[in-house]
């Protein structure tokens, strides 16, 4: 009996050795790869595996939105839904207030253009009032610059398709790039004006009235596919007051559902108008950048965070937001019950950042010999270094 409690005794301590020759060998291994990078690596437990310029701030890029998405899942809740609403007055008027729907799409559209049509009829809508009241006039997002790029999209209480529009120029002419979503005057007008030739996508960034008529055209569009008439013009102005909605549109997808949309997709658009969402929430509309960061700043404050993590707004955009990997990954591990949010086609739970001489990634990974582990990885530059960082550490761990 001895000989044999000797011998399991022997086994395990050779299978542990090999463990911490394997643990001591991806620390090593890491430090190869990225001498001066920030390499951190908690367990389950929070006990630290690998600690390197863990302390230091750096610029998360678009990990960013992990807290965001961690932040409004606490505050709004998984099974929050966005709403657009919709008042009809005796002239037969159609009054829309934004309640800054990221989701907008021209699928979610399809769906809100029937209902629509059903509570108001098929007589003709004599004009449509577009109210962004929701939000201030314009949105100063630190990081957002005024051009046409996509992931430069203004934010709005009210807008379509993330704010942008896919096009195809050929010549003179301009039809959609997308089967679902019907052209329209202004998005003729406007892609001509700034999009590229052939196919492309295109952000309303410089002027907010744009991008309100663009979503009142295309809205415009699919209330007639859905049998309903619009003869008026489409015009800005605040809704009536005491007129009461004759249909209120829930965003067919839950919170959860746009959270893991905006970190597989890493879209700049919905990341900060969710993030707009949570001061609202907290503190009553119309939203504001001020009140979204001071939600933030308190609960990252409830958990020893406010040194740690430094936000000046929801998507990465802004070189201005600050994090150290011990504040990224206290985060992720508030957020693991969420984690499958993260998941991505390839079947990693990770989000990843990219700016010019900024390469970060964060999320989970699941190991040998210490379960599933919390690692956030920021380098200058380096290419797809970080992947070989994050092979090192679930290979050794």
């Amino acid at each position: 009996m001895w000989s044999r409690l000797l011998i399991l005794a022997c086994v395990f301590l050779s299978v542990q050795g090999l463990a911490d020759a394997a643990f001591a060998g991806a620390k090593e291994r890491v430090r190869a790869l990225a001498p001066n990078g920030i390499v951190y690596v908690i367990d389950e437990q929070g006990n630290v595996l690998i600690d390197q310029n863990a302390d230091k701030p750096f610029v998360p890029a678009s990990v960013a939105k992990v807290v965001t998405a961690w932040l409004a899942i606490e505050v709004l809740g998984p099974d929050y839904r966005f709403k657009t609403y919709f008042y009809l007055d005796d002239n037969r008027v159609l009054y829309v207030r934004g309640g800054g729907d990221p989701m907008l799409v021209s699928e979610e559209l399809a769906l809100l253009a029937p209902a629509l049509v059903e509570a108001i009829g098929t007589e003709p809508i004599t004009g449509m009032v577009l109210d962004p009241s929701y939000y201030p006039e314009k949105v100063e997002i630190p990081g957002i610059e005024d051009n046409s790029r996509s992931y430069n999209a203004l934010n709005s209480a009210l807008a379509v398709n993330f704010n942008t529009i896919n096009a195809v120029r050929r010549g003179n002419t301009v039809v959609s790039g997308e089967k679902q979503t019907p052209i329209t005057p202004l998005a003729i007008s406007q892609f001509k004006a700034r999009g590229p030739k052939g196919r492309g996508r295109i952000s309303l960034a410089k002027d907010p009235d744009l991008s309100l008529l663009y979503a009142g055209e295309l809205l415009e569009a699919f209330i007639e596919q859905a049998g309903g008439k619009v003869d008026g013009d489409i015009t800005i102005g605040p809704v009536p007051p005491g007129l009461q909605p004759v249909y209120v549109h829930l965003q067919s997808r839950t919170l959860a559902a746009i959270i893991n949309l905006l970190l597989i997709g890493s879209n700049n658009y919905i990341a900060n108008q969710v993030f707009l969402e949570i001061g609202a929430a907290r503190y009553g509309g119309p939203v504001s950048l001020e009140k979204s960061l001071k939600v933030a700043n308190e609960m990252l404050a409830q958990h020893g965070l406010q040194h740690d993590i430094y936000m000046e707004e929801g998507s990465g955009l802004s070189r201005g937001n600050r994090f150290t990997a011990q504040g990224l990954a206290r985060v992720l591990d508030l957020f693991v019950t969420y984690a499958e949010l993260m998941q991505g086609r390839d079947g990693g739970t990770n989000k990843t950042g990219t700016m010019s001489g900024i390469r970060t990634l964060a999320g989970y990974a699941d190991t040998a010999n210490h379960g599933r582990v919390r690692f956030v990885i920021a380098l200058k530059g380096g290419g797809r270094l970080r992947y070989s960082v994050l092979k090192a550490i679930e290979q050794g761990l």
